[in-house]
């Protein structure tokens, strides 16, 4: 007996999943509940400092367009207890393997985050700590000298933050005359206007708090250095990613803003890693 029933494409069901995912994961508190088709990892892109989930978007689609399925959260850019805390609730919402990408301070997030379904980082000119290290420290001036991210650049203001004392936390921020050469000199005026509209600030206690257990050391790691970086010196990066485990190195001449300006070379790293825990 014939049926109308249409039965979608393997394509397209990775696709649907995908787009389940996303939708579900727009706040990280909440778990999110979606079925990733098992033969292909799920790409988990965690954003960092100054930015929020929208900077993956020219790397999601490139992802998407290859048949995984992607999921860009929120980062509440607290600290790394916290933040960790709020990827593990989006982890318990996906079947099947995960690889997790971070970028700048999402790195730290990623470094933090421990769970079995995660078979291999990724740190796009991101932060890649050892346990008891902090952001601040590794952006140490005498052994890697360049970073811009200093004031006047760096503005801070007071916020509401039901995680800080008595609801409030002092947040840092980049200063709008400096956000486009600072942060993303090789995007041209208008993305960086759009960039900046979707700045987030982050707490300054975030920069302070000590990483744990580094997750880099278990789990196998890719490390994509911006060498043109103003925020995260480039000899900064690769002395980070030459001790996560050590980490497969790939280098391009982008500013730290990597992921808006070369979504390409970004989502070729992420694929890579991606094959490897078919």
């Amino acid at each position: 007996m014939s049926s109308s029933t249409h039965v979608p494409s393997p394509r397209t069901r990775r696709l649907l999943s995908a787009l389940a995912v996303t939708v579900v994961a727009v706040s990280p508190l909440v778990p999110v509940a979606a079925a990733a088709d098992p033969g292909e990892p799920t790409l988990v892109l965690v954003h960092g400092a100054f930015a929020d989930a929208t900077s993956w978007d020219g790397v999601a689609a490139e992802l998407r367009d290859r048949g995984y399925p992607v999921v860009a959260v929120n980062n509440p850019l607290r600290g790394p207890r916290n933040d960790s805390a709020a990827l593990q609730n989006v982890l318990d919402g996906i079947d099947g393997p995960v690889v997790l990408v971070g970028h700048s301070y999402g790195g730290v997030v990623v470094t933090n985050t421990h769970n079995p379904k995660v078979k291999a980082n990724v740190y796009i000119a991101a932060f890649a700590p050892a346990q008891g290290e902090f952001v601040q420290g590794l952006l140490d001036p005498i052994r890697f000298p360049g970073s811009r991210l200093l004031p006047p650049a760096l503005q801070v203001r007071v916020v509401d933050d039901p995680t800080g004392i008595a609801g409030r936390n002092v947040d840092g921020y980049i200063d709008a005359p400096y956000f486009h050469p600072i942060f993303a000199q090789d995007v041209s005026p208008e993305t960086a206007a759009d960039m900046y509209a979707h700045q987030h600030s982050a707490a300054l206690s975030a920069n302070l708090e000590p990483s744990g257990a580094p997750s880099w050391a278990t789990t196998p790691s890719w490390y994509l250095i911006s060498s043109q970086d103003h925020v995260i010196p480039a000899a900064a990066q690769r002395f980070m990613a030459g001790r996560a485990a050590p980490a497969t190195t790939r280098e391009i001449s982008a500013s730290h803003a990597s992921p808006v300006s070369q979504p390409v070379a970004v989502a070729d790293t992420i694929v890579e890693a991606a094959n490897s825990v078919r």
